[in-house]
């Protein structure tokens, strides 16, 4: 198979372009490195990978790939990740997150290109604050920032455009992922990262909010078995979350962290953010009846991240 990932030198896409070159495909990256990094990429066999630096945004240039290339799968997961700065930069943000998979979509759909695959990769963001718990496919969204706007949206064109006109389209809702590759350093980074930083150089983090916040975490190597089990699935023109089914508290995790670890973290309290939300946990049996199961719990995944991390 020749697969399209964007985003792929990120944290999610670099991990799921590793696993699908490591099964046989023929990957080509497309990353701006906004957010990704080159080294993410490092160790792949560079015969079946192709790396692209340039923004999904350049609309000729992506159009000009996807009708070159005929990709049998294409995976959408570049984005700017950050409902900071969606907040800050809504339009600039907007162009990535939303009109560039747009175009991608309506170059298949105008050039009748012969895609296997489309797998759109959205976020548990589209829920909001609403209490209403687990989260199914089906439950009421409130999407409370540009960011969560433009993935609810993005959703909707993915999955009407499979329908409209016969793309097999998928969208997943990612929950909170965490793992090899993710970017302390960057301003989007998951707070796992950034935990797992400060514990490493003996830094203080800072926690927003009473730290009594949950969240569904989930391994990204279950995000990646996920994503491709959808690849090879028929499941089309749906949305799937993609999580544990299970929550933890953000002092829970802390403890563990640094049970683990063998240390305790320095932290200070900050104010809770604008955007961000207490509670979240998803009900995956949609993916399930796919055949889907986590095969890292928290304490598992935990210790295979802060031993890959060597802390």
């Amino acid at each position: 198979m020749k697969a399209l990932v964007t985003g792929g030198a990120g944290f999610i896409g670099s991990n799921l372009t590793a696993e699908l070159v490591k099964q046989g495909n023929d990957v080509f990256v497309v990353d701006d490195l906004s957010m990704g990094k080159i080294e993410n990429l490092v160790g792949i066999d560079k015969n079946k990978l192709q790396f692209c630096e340039h923004s999904i945004t350049d609309y000729a240039f992506m159009r000009q790939l996807l009708i070159e290339k005929k990709f049998d799968h294409i995976v959408l997961l570049a984005a700017v990740a950050s409902v900071a700065d969606s907040i800050e930069r809504p339009y600039e943000t907007h162009l990535v997150n939303q009109e560039a998979n747009v175009n991608i979509l309506e170059t298949v759909r105008k050039y009748k290109l012969p895609v296997k695959k489309i797998i759109f990769s959205s976020s548990a963001a589209v829920y909001g604050n609403l209490p209403d718990l687990p989260k199914k496919e089906t439950s009421r969204v409130d999407p409370l920032t540009p960011y969560a706007i433009d993935k609810f949206a993005t959703e909707r064109f993915v999955v009407n455009y499979g329908r409209l006109y016969n793309i097999p389209t998928v969208a997943t809702r990612f929950f909170n992922v965490y793992g090899p590759k993710q970017n302390p350093q960057s301003p989007y980074s998951g707070v796992l990262s950034i935990i797992t930083e400060c514990l490493r150089n003996n830094q203080t983090f800072t926690l927003y909010g009473d730290g009594k916040q949950e969240r569904d975490f989930i391994y990204v190597a279950d995000v990646v078995k996920a994503l491709i089990l959808l690849l090879q699935s028929d499941a089309k023109h749906k949305v799937y979350n993609v999580a544990t089914g299970k929550t933890n508290s953000l002092l829970e995790v802390i403890h563990e962290m640094e049970e683990i670890a063998g240390r305790n973290l320095k932290m200070t309290m900050g104010p809770e953010r604008t955007g961000d939300i207490k509670y979240s946990q998803a009900d995956i049996s949609e993916l399930g009846k796919l055949g889907f199961a986590a095969d890292n719990n928290l304490a598992i995944g935990l210790e295979k991240y802060l031993k890959y991390e060597k802390i």
